[in-house]
């Protein structure tokens, strides 16, 4: 084979590479803050996309980030998703915690004045002020951040820079290929072929102290993004699908779900059920105050497990809590030991759900 032949059966085969076929896509949305909600609902929904067959998911992100320990979780169902390719679509901004969770799909696509980074870690003084984390949670993160971006295939200087703001990248090129990649000076210091790298001019955007913050356009540019596109239609025409992109909105649950893990909502479900448990316990028997009470705290726990904040853990303390009540009640009259114990119990698991 000659070497044009060659040439061109490396194209065909990137060409192919580039334009792979889907049967069926899933889009789902995710806006506003990251939070047990956002990650409790990305599941359920990826779930429903894995039922309907669809072997490329696309998660619209429009958030400005929250909760670190809430985002690793989310990543680490993202990351190694083995039944579809995952696919971060960011039309207005994914910072902090919202673009870590991007940079956990296999491949993003941005608008072009869309909004990457800026995922230093926050944490909330004594004082009520937030400040940048200590080193610890820095230190932990920037290990999460370089281990993502090596298996996504993204610059892990570049990735790391993001929530390091003293970090410097440099882009360098290689003197015999030309290949261009993005390193820190301890990367290239180590380098076991360091010789053959010249260090260019530093990436702007990690000088002057602040966290990286890249455009879609500047994002294509430094390889972390793969493409940029001015709408929805587009992005959908980048990949050939074979049948009609399935959406998958909040439902009727997600909805529900929302309203009652409202602050307001959930206070007024508990005093309602306490109430009425009370009620119940002061006039034993099967009536309209043990239905209300169970209906409330049904609800409650019912929304928090499907919000992410509860587990079984929660309703066993409150079951307990609940025993304890009644043995107070019907067993040993009087309000002692058992009384207070079970008032704990319950408070608690409310407190933790």
């Amino acid at each position: 084979m000659n070497r044009l032949s060659l040439w061109i059966a490396l194209a065909g085969l990137l060409v192919g590479s580039s334009a792979m076929a889907y049967e069926r896509a899933a889009l789902i949305r995710l806006e506003g803050p990251v939070t047990p909600m956002m990650q409790a609902f990305m599941e359920r929904k990826l779930d429903t996309a894995r039922d309907r067959g669809a072997d490329l998911v696309i998660l619209e992100i429009d958030s400005p980030g929250g909760y670190l320990h809430t985002t690793y979780e989310m990543i680490d169902v993202l990351r190694d998703l083995p039944w579809a390719r995952t696919v971060a679509y960011i039309p207005d901004e994914a910072i902090s915690g919202a673009a870590i969770v991007a940079l956990a799909c296999d491949e993003i696509v941005m608008a072009p004045r869309a909004r990457l980074g800026d995922a230093g870690p926050i944490v909330a003084g004594e004082d009520g002020l937030f400040r940048h984390a200590e080193q610890k949670v820095l230190s932990e993160l920037a290990a999460h951040l370089r281990d993502l971006a090596e298996s996504k295939g993204r610059s892990p200087a570049l990735v790391e820079a993001m929530a390091d703001r003293n970090l410097v990248v440099y882009q360098v090129t290689n003197r015999e290929t030309g290949e261009v990649r993005y390193w820190s000076q301890a990367e290239l210091d180590s380098a076991s072929d360091a010789e053959q790298w010249e260090r260019g001019k530093p990436v702007f955007e990690t000088r002057e102290d602040k966290f990286l913050t890249v455009t879609g356009e500047r994002a294509v540019e430094l390889g972390l993004a793969a493409k940029t596109v001015d709408s929805q239609t587009e992005l959908v025409d980048r990949y050939d699908l074979t049948e009609p992109i399935i959406e998958l909105r909040p439902g009727a649950v997600d909805t529900t779900v929302y309203i009652l893990n409202r602050p307001i909502v959930t206070g007024i479900l508990f005093v309602i059920g306490l109430i009425a448990l009370f009620a119940e316990l002061s006039a034993p028997g099967i009536s309209v105050g043990g239905l209300i009470s169970g209906l409330c705290f049904a609800l409650f726990f019912w929304s928090r497990f499907l919000g992410g904040t509860s587990t079984w853990l929660e309703v066993t303390l409150f079951l307990v809590g609940l025993l304890f009540l009644a043995l107070e009640f019907f067993v040993i009259p009087g309000f002692g030991i058992a009384g207070l114990s079970g008032i704990a119990l319950m408070l608690v698991s409310v407190l933790m759900a």
